[in-house]
């Protein structure tokens, strides 16, 4: 199949064929009727002889041959699109899809924000935001940039580490006015602490201060796998707990809550986005990857990396 400027038109049908998970979506796009853009298609796979894309009455499911010739086309056809414009003497600029993923309680609490700023920057360019706490695969569910707070990271990816958040032992004002004394860690024993659930680590913390190390196992009632209902669980002064800073000190800076055993150091939680291991990134991933790093370090509770 000869690169032409009629196998481009193709080749960008089927990728908004894709990205807008409808052939009628597509075809009023480009002002073309729906068979007219079925046909395109159709003819786009007799002449790769593959199946691309698994038609049905209720959805469009892309094959493996078709994920990945996706994929490469994408790219592909961002390139081309740039060296258009370079030959043109024009600047290139961030345009386009972009689909990212980030944690739940950080997106809610940090990525929208920075996510709505961010198109306000760049009126060219959709966004999706996908919150989830599992790893993604960013290439089979069509990721372009991923947020992750852990160093468990997918297999074959670029990934930047930008920030670290430490963990902090906090609880409000209400809780301490009627909770036992809080000098070692051990003492933790005999409060409520009110856990993250899901994450079979957190069950016992460890403390550093200096070369002195202490393993402490809390016990509480209550655990809960959301960011944002164990902040407002600290709020509501019914126990005390563990979150990494950018959970809780914008609360600590205000005097909402108070920092426990500051001089007692726990572990950090890492800020790294992630991208397909891929030579080409579009303009706008380019974009957005400069954009989060900026704002990412200027947010609170963040130590960012040293360049």
């Amino acid at each position: 199949m000869g690169m032409t400027l009629d196998t481009l038109q193709t080749l960008q049908s089927f990728i908004r064929v894709v990205e807008l998970g409808s052939f009628t979506a597509a075809a009023h796009e480009a002002d073309v009727t729906q068979p007219t853009m079925s046909k395109l298609i159709a003819k786009l796979e007799h002449q790769l002889g593959v199946c691309l894309i698994k038609r049905s009455t209720t959805a469009l499911v892309l094959t493996n041959e078709g994920r990945r010739f996706y994929d490469r086309t994408r790219g592909l056809l961002e390139e081309y699109a740039d060296a258009v414009a370079e030959v043109r003497g024009q600047s290139t600029h961030p345009i386009g899809n972009l689909v990212v993923a980030a944690p739940v309680g950080f997106g809610e609490l940090r990525v929208n924000n920075l996510a709505i700023e961010f198109l306000a920057h760049y009126p060219d360019v959709d966004l999706e935001l996908v919150l989830n706490d599992r790893i993604v695969d960013l290439v089979e569910e069509g990721i372009d940039l991923a947020i992750r707070l852990s160093d468990d990271l997918p297999p074959n990816v670029i990934a930047r580490k930008l920030a670290s958040s430490p963990r902090l032992l906090v609880a409000h004002k209400s809780y301490l006015q009627h909770a036992p004394p809080l000098r070692v860690p051990d003492d933790l024993r005999q409060h409520a602490y009110i856990r993250f659930g899901g994450i079979p680590s957190l069950s016992q913390l460890s403390f550093a201060n200096g070369e002195k190390t202490i393993l402490v196992t809390p016990t509480g009632r209550y655990r809960i796998n959301s960011s944002l209902a164990l902040r407002q669980c600290f709020l509501s002064g019914v126990g005390l707990g563990t979150a990494p800073a950018w959970l809780v000190q914008d609360l600590i800076d205000d005097g909402s809550l108070v920092q426990l055993l500051p001089e007692w150091s726990l572990d950090f939680q890492p800020l790294y986005l992630v991208y397909p291991s891929r030579r080409y990134l579009p303009q706008r991933t380019m974009a957005l990857i400069q954009f989060l790093r900026e704002r990412f370090a200027k947010l609170p509770g963040f130590i960012p990396v040293k360049k």
